[in-house]
């Protein structure tokens, strides 16, 4: 009975199981984004100053990298993952 049990509730939550590693995989991927050593932090619009400076500063190497430097906040990531996005697909 137990056996049933479990077999049903993975049937019952199957769809958000899947939703659930799909989205741990985009997490995965955008860590191991990488930004350009070249890369010029002031053509980076809506980025915010203090993440600016902290961004030539260190020079992350990824996008993961660049999360876990203090001072800059999701909106400054969502900026930097913009612009790398459409600047790679420019260069193609």
């Amino acid at each position: 009975d137990a056996d049933a049990n479990e077999v049903a509730l993975r049937f019952k939550y199957q769809g958000y199981l899947i939703k659930e590693r799909e989205q741990v995989q985009k997490l995965l991927n955008l860590e191991q984004k990488k930004i350009p050593a070249t890369i010029d932090y002031d053509d980076v619009i809506n980025l915010a100053r203090e993440a600016r400076e902290k961004l030539i500063k260190y020079q992350p190497a990824t996008l993961g990298q660049a999360t876990r430097i203090s001072g800059i906040n999701p909106a400054d990531l969502t900026a930097l993952l913009f612009y790398l996005e459409n600047n790679l697909r420019e260069q193609k």
